[in-house]
C-alpha cells in the first residue's frame, strides 16, 4: 500500500508553491482589473488589460504546474506500487527532502508522522543532516548514491535516486529484525540517554544482546571487535556461533524460555576465522517488556588450543595403550603360528611339496609382527637395545639398500656437511636396527611424493642449540645434537595435513596404498630414543624431515673377561622351567627346548611353579617365565624362588614391551629379556646363553 502524507506536505513541496505562486498571480491581476479597470484609480482601460493579462497569465502557469505536479506524482506512484509489499522502506521526496509518498515497511518502522528523511532517520542516528545532503547531491549528478550506516543493532543501508527532475526515492534495508523491533529497540537507547546502545558500549567486557528469534539486537564495541572485525553487522546467534554439541538455537531458546537457567559454553566464533573460539556465558534478559538473552563474551582461543593439545596428548595415550593391549595378544597368536611353523619346517626339508606353504605362513607371521612392532613404536612401548652409532657410518652402510628402494627417475645422495666443519659429527645413542627402519620409511615416503622423479638428500650435520628450540609443541634444550635431514622434491604436503603427518593411521595415500604407521612409527623411535622429529613441507616444492639426536662422545671400548661357567656349555644340557599361562605358546617353547636336549618342566601359572620348586632334590638351572599372568606375575614368584635358589638365571618373556619389566628386573640380577614374537631360533639361542 502506498500512501501520501496529507495537504500540509503539499503547501510545502517544490511544484505546490509554484501552483501556489500561479494563484497569487492570478490575485494580483484581478486586484489591479478592479482597480483600474473599474474604475476605483479612476477608469483605465490600459490598467484593466494589464489586470486580465496577468490573470490569464497566472491562470496558465498555475494549471501547467498542477498538471506537472499531477503526472510526478502519478510517476512516483507507479513506482512506488511495485514496491509497495518490499521489506525494504521506501520513501519518495523532493528536493527539500520533503516526503511525498511512502510504503508500509517505511510507515511501519519510521513512523506515519515523519515529514521529512530528515525527520525519520533522526529516531536512529544523531544528526543525519549533512549525510542526507551529500548523498542527494551524489545522486543529483550521478543518478545514484548509496550508503551502509554501522549501527549498533544492525547495518543500515541507505540508497538515493533521481526520479524526475526534482524528485528522489529514497531506499532503507538491513534490519536485522522487523523495522518496528528495530526502531523499539533504538528507542529504548534513546530514552536511556544514548542513540548507540551507549549503556553497553562503554562497559569494559564484550557483550551482546540477542532477541526471542535469535536475532542480533546490540553489541558494543569489544563484542564487534571480538567476533565481527570490529563492524556493526545484522546477523543471527547461530551465524555468529557454532556449537561443538547441540544445536546453538536451541540453547538460546531454552535460556531466552526459562527452560534452563543460562550458563556458560565454548564455541567457535564463526565469522572471526577458522580456529577462533569464545566462552559465551548467556542469561535471559528482559528489557522493555521483550524479551532476549544478553551474551557475555571472553576470548577462549588460547585456551581452546590448550584443550586441543590435552586432547591429543590423551588421545595418543590411549592409542599408544591400545596398541600395548592389541600387541601383547597378537604377539602371543603370532608366538604360536611362528614357533609351530618353525617345528614343520624341521621336518620338512627344501625338497619336500609343504616346505614352500610353510615358509610363506612364516614369512606372512613375521609381516604381522612387524606391524605389531609399528604400533609398539608409535607408543613408545617397544623393546629397544640402544648402543653408541656413528651416523656417517650407518648411512653409508644402509645406502646400497635405499638404492634399491628408490625407482629409476629417483636420485638419491649422501651428504655429510659435518665433514667440512672442524668439529665432525658425533655418536648418538640409539638402536641400530629401529633408526634404519626409520630412514628407510622416510626415504619411502620421500620417493612416494615424487612420482614424476626427482632428488631425495639425505643430510648429516652436527648442530649447536645456544638455547632452547621452541616449535610444533616441543621445547629442544640447548646443546649439540647430531642431525639426519631426508629432503624431497616431492609434491608436498598441505599445511593442514602437517599438523596429522605423525598421527597414527592418517595418511594422504590412497587407500590399500599405506597403513599411516610409517610416521608414527618414526615419530615413536625417534621419541623414545631421546630424540626430535619436525617436518617442513611447502606444496609444489618438497618436504625436508630432521631428525634431532643429543651428541654423545665417543667411549673406549674396554675388554671384560667373561663370566665363570656355571655348569655346562654344552647346549642341551640343563633343566628348564616353562612357566606361560598361554597353551599354544607353552606348547611351542617346550616342544622347542626339548627338541635342543633340554629337560623342561611346564607350569600354567606362578603358584604352580612354586608348587613344583616345593621339591628340594629338584635340580632347576633356568626360569623361562612369562612376565604378565593372571594372578601372581613373573617378576614377583622368581624374586619369591629365587630366596631359595639364588643361583638359578631367569629368562622373562612378554609379548608387552620391556618397559613393563624394567621397575621390577631391577632387582632380579642375571636375567634377561626376550620379547615376543620369538622364533625357535631366538628362544634356544637365548636360553644357552644364560648358561654361559
Amino acid at each position: 500500500m502506498v500512501r501520501g502524507i496529507g495537504t500540509a506536505t503539499w503547501a510545502r513541496a517544490g511544484r505546490g508553491r509554484l501552483i501556489a505562486g500561479g494563484l497569487g498571480l492570478v490575485a494580483v491581476g484581478l486586484g489591479l482589473f478592479g482597480i483600474w479597470g473599474l474604475g476605483y484609480l479612476g477608469p483605465s482601460p490600459f490598467g484593466a488589460l494589464v489586470g486580465l493579462s496577468l490573470v490569464f497569465s497566472a491562470a496558465v502557469v498555475a494549471g501547467l504546474a498542477a498538471v506537472a505536479e499531477q503526472r510526478a506524482r502519478a510517476g512516483r506512484g507507479r513506482i512506488l506500487e511495485l514496491v509497495a509489499d518490499d521489506r525494504a522502506a521506501w520513501f519518495a521526496t523532493d528536493e527539500a527532502g520533503h516526503v511525498l509518498l511512502r510504503n508500509a515497511a517505511a510507515e511501519q518502522g519510521f513512523g506515519r508522522d515523519a515529514a521529512s528523511m530528515l525527520a525519520a532517520l533522526s529516531r536512529h542516528m544523531l544528526d543525519p543532516g549533512q549525510l542526507l545532503l551529500r548523498l542527494q547531491r551524489e545522486a543529483a549528478v550521478s543518478g545514484t548514491a548509496r550508503k551502509d550506516i554501522a549501527l549498533v543493532t544492525a547495518t543500515l543501508r541507505l540508497s538515493v535516486q533521481r526520479a524526475g527532475a526534482e524528485g528522489f526515492l529514497w531506499r532503507i534495508e538491513d534490519f536485522p529484525a522487523t523495522l518496528e523491533a528495530a526502531s523499539a529497540d533504538l528507542a529504548l537507547d534513546r530514552s536511556a540517554g544514548t542513540s548507540d546502545g551507549g549503556e553497553i558500549e562503554d562497559i569494559p567486557v564484550p557483550l551482546m544482546t540477542f532477541g526471542r528469534d535469535g536475532v542480533l539486537r546490540r553489541a558494543n564495541q569489544m563484542a564487534r571487535d571480538l567476533i565481527l572485525q570490529g563492524e556493526a553487522q545484522s546477523a543471527l546467534f547461530h551465524e555468529l556461533f557454532d556449537g561443538l554439541g547441540r544445536p546453538v538455537s536451541d540453547w538460546l531458546a531454552d535460556v531466552v524460555s526459562g527452560r534452563l537457567p543460562g550458563g556458560t559454553e565454548v564455541l567457535r566464533a564463526r565469522k572471526a576465522g577458522e580456529d577462533a573460539y569464545v566462552q559465551v556465558t548467556l542469561h535471559r534478559h528482559e528489557e522493555g517488556g521483550r524479551v532476549g538473552a544478553i551474551a557475555v563474551l571472553h576470548d577462549a582461543t588460547q585456551l581452546k588450543s590448550l584443550e586441543a593439545q590435552f586432547v591429543q596428548s590423551q588421545k595418543m595415550q590411549a592409542i599408544g595403550q591400545l596398541a600395548g593391549g592389541i600387541a601383547h595378544d597378537f604377539n602371543n597368536l603370532l608366538t604360536a603360528i611362528s614357533g609351530h611353523c618353525d617345528l614343520l619346517l624341521l621336518r620338512h626339508g627344501r625338497e619336500d611339496g609343504d616346505f614352500a606353504d610353510l615358509e610363506q605362513i612364516r614369512q606372512n607371521a613375521n609381516r604381522a609382527a612387524a606391524l605389531v612392532g609399528q604400533l609398539l613404536a608409535f607408543s613408545r612401548k617397544q623393546t629397544l637395545q640402544p648402543e653408541l652409532l656413528d651416523v656417517e657410518e650407518i648411512l653409508s652402510d644402509l645406502i646400497h639398500l635405499l638404492n634399491r628402494l628408490v625407482v629409476e627417475k629417483v636420485g638419491l645422495r649422501l651428504v655429510h656437511r659435518g665433514r667440512a666443519l672442524p668439529r665432525p659429527l658425533r655418536p648418538i645413542r640409539a638402536d641400530r636396527r629401529q633408526l634404519e627402519q626409520v630412514v628407510v620409511n622416510l626415504v619411502v615416503n620421500a620417493r612416494d611424493a615424487m612420482p614424476e622423479g626427482g632428488s631425495i638428500v639425505i643430510q648429516t650435520e652436527p648442530v649447536t642449540l645456544v638455547e632452547d628450540l621452541r616449535r610444533d609443541r616441543a621445547v629442544v634444550p640447548a646443546g649439540d645434537y647430531s642431525v639426519i635431514r631426508v629432503i624431497d622434491q616431492g609434491t608436498g604436503i598441505a599445511p593442514e595435513n602437517l599438523k596429522k603427518i605423525f598421527e597414527p593411521f592418517f595418511t594422504t595415500k590412497r587407500v590399500g596404498e599405506g597403513t599411516g604407521l610409517g610416521l608414527s612409527m618414526a615419530y615413536g623411535i625417534v621419541k623414545q630414543s631421546g630424540g626430535f622429529i619436525f617436518a617442513d613441507s611447502t606444496l609444489g616444492e618438497g618436504s625436508t624431515f630432521s631428525l634431532y639426536f643429543p651428541a654423545h662422545d665417543p667411549v673406549e671400548v674396554v675388554e671384560t673377561p667373561p663370566e665363570p661357567r656355571r655348569r655346562s656349555v654344552r647346549q642341551g644340557a640343563g633343566v628348564v622351567l616353562l612357566v606361560e599361562d598361554e597353551a599354544p605358546v607353552r606348547a611351542f617353547a617346550g616342544r622347542a627346548l626339548r627338541l635342543r636336549g633340554y629337560t623342561v618342566l611346564e607350569a600354567e601359572n606362578a603358584e604352580e611353579a612354586l608348587k613344583t620348586l616345593e621339591d628340594p632334590a629338584l635340580e632347576v638351572d633356568v626360569f623361562v617365565t612369562d612376565v604378565v599372568m593372571p594372578g601372581m606375575d613373573g617378576p614377583t614368584w622368581v624374586r619369591q624362588a629365587l630366596k631359595t635358589r639364588p643361583n638359578v638365571r631367569v629368562v622373562f618373556v612378554s609379548g608387552y614391551a620391556e618397559d613393563v619389566l624394567n621397575n621390577d628386573q631391577g632387582g632380579i640380577q642375571n636375567s634377561v629379556f626376550l620379547p615376543k614374537p620369538f622364533s625357535l631360533n631366538d628362544l634356544t639361542r637365548t636360553v644357552q646363553g644364560q648358561f654361559h
